[in-house]
C-alpha cells in the first residue's frame, strides 16, 4: 500500500493589506510557506495518482486578491513516510502532532 503525497507553495499579497476596495487590488506577492496533503490507501499508477490530484485540485488550491496557495509537486510514496516537519516533530517533541491534511479519493 502506499500515499500520494501533495505539495504546496503559499504566497501573499502585501499589497492587500492596505487596499480600500476601490479599483485594481496593488500587487505585491511574497512566497510564504506551503503545506503537505496526503491521499492514504493508494493502489494505483502514476496516471491514476494525477488523475486523483486533478479531481481535488479545487479542495486544495487558493486564489484570491490576498492568497494564493498552488499545487507544486505530487508523488507516490510509502505508507510509512515521514515528511521533513513531521520527522522534524519526532525529533525534538518524541511525536506527530500536526501531520499532512489527508484528503479522500
Amino acid at each position: 500500500m502506499a500515499k500520494i503525497l501533495i505539495t504546496t507553495q503559499t504566497q501573499e499579497n502585501y499589497g492587500a493589506h492596505d487596499w480600500d476596495g476601490i479599483g485594481e487590488c496593488p500587487q505585491y506577492w511574497k512566497f510564504k510557506g506551503g503545506s503537505d496533503y496526503v491521499i492514504k490507501k493508494f493502489k494505483g499508477s502514476h496516471a491514476d495518482a494525477t488523475m486523483a490530484v486533478m479531481a481535488l485540485r479545487s479542495q486544495i488550491e487558493c486564489d484570491n486578491v490576498g492568497f494564493r496557495e498552488n499545487i507544486i509537486d505530487f508523488r507516490i510514496v510509502k505508507d510509512n513516510y515521514l515528511t521533513e516537519f513531521e520527522k522534524s516533530q519526532l525529533e525534538y517533541e518524541g511525536k506527530v502532532t500536526y501531520g499532512p491534511k489527508e484528503l479522500v479519493w
